[in-house]
């Protein structure tokens, strides 16, 4: 299927790993021009900075300024705005152990931080008359779990935020969805101090059966690639779906069990 992505300049947030950087290599085989902004320029984005086709932007997203000066390294066109970057922390010992603090990290990186770049990006959009949006929500903002309380209700946030701006802005041109991957086989789940990890930890069993009890939990029985979560960001960016606005796309290995 042809995505029509040639020329395309795209701004993608959290951009110097996992699903973020795969996003961005999707992209770029599209022909597509990526501004990749990562607090840390990671040796993988320099490959393909080399290239000509990446712009990257070694840029704090946690900070107030940080989504601004990513999408001015864009100039006066953004056509495609992926909000990828995010954070889950397991919480282990509970609801009562998550402080203010714990709270307001996870709140700032998974719901601010896409605030500030859609706010950014949008006026670029509206002066074209046209624009896509594409969170990375997660599974969780339906399938609330305790382990991530905070995580989870941040993603919840992300996906109505989504659909208010969908409808705020669908009759001018701009498009806004969601993608909502369960557990993918990226360092955030599978690295050092990830999920499995983390947990393994408290429970005192070891990270390779933590993962095999989530890749259990999913009707395929495996965890989602990076790539895939990718392939759906670029279907959804394309005009390929361009009736498609304010919806939530879940690849959860069939995970959500409800309609």
């Amino acid at each position: 299927m042809e995505l029509d992505l040639t020329g395309k300049r795209v701004v993608v947030t959290g951009a110097g790993r996992g699903i973020g950087l795969a996003v961005v290599r999707g992209f770029v085989a599209e022909g597509a021009h990526v501004v990749a902004g990562s607090r840390k320029i990671s040796p993988a984005l320099r490959e393909l900075a080399a290239t000509g086709a990446v712009t990257p932007v070694a840029v704090d997203l946690a900070g107030p300024g940080g989504p601004d000066d990513l999408v001015a390294a864009a100039g006066d066109r953004v056509d495609i705005l992926v909000n990828n970057v995010g954070l889950a922390t397991p919480r282990p010992e509970g609801f009562l152990a998550v402080t203010d603090d714990m709270w307001a990290t996870t709140w700032n990186l998974n719901v601010m931080a896409a605030v500030r770049a859609t706010r950014a990006v949008l006026p670029i959009m509206l002066a074209a008359g046209a624009g896509v949006v594409v969170n990375t929500g997660s599974v969780n903002a339906r399938l609330a779990d305790p382990l991530v309380v905070d995580y989870s209700a941040a993603k919840a946030a992300l996906t109505n935020l989504a659909k208010s701006l969908s409808k705020e802005y669908g009759s001018r041109g701009i498009r806004v969805n969601t993608v909502a991957p369960g557990p993918v086989a990226t360092d955030l789940w599978l690295g050092t101090d990830g999920v499995a990890e983390t947990v393994a930890a408290a429970n005192g069993t070891t990270p390779d059966e933590i993962a095999a009890g989530a890749a259990a939990a999913m009707v395929t029985g495996r965890f989602t690639r990076p790539e895939e979560v990718a392939d759906l960001v670029l279907l959804l960016a394309s005009d390929r779906t361009g009736n498609v606005t304010g919806a939530e796309v879940s690849i959860d290995g069939g995970m959500l069990t409800s309609w």
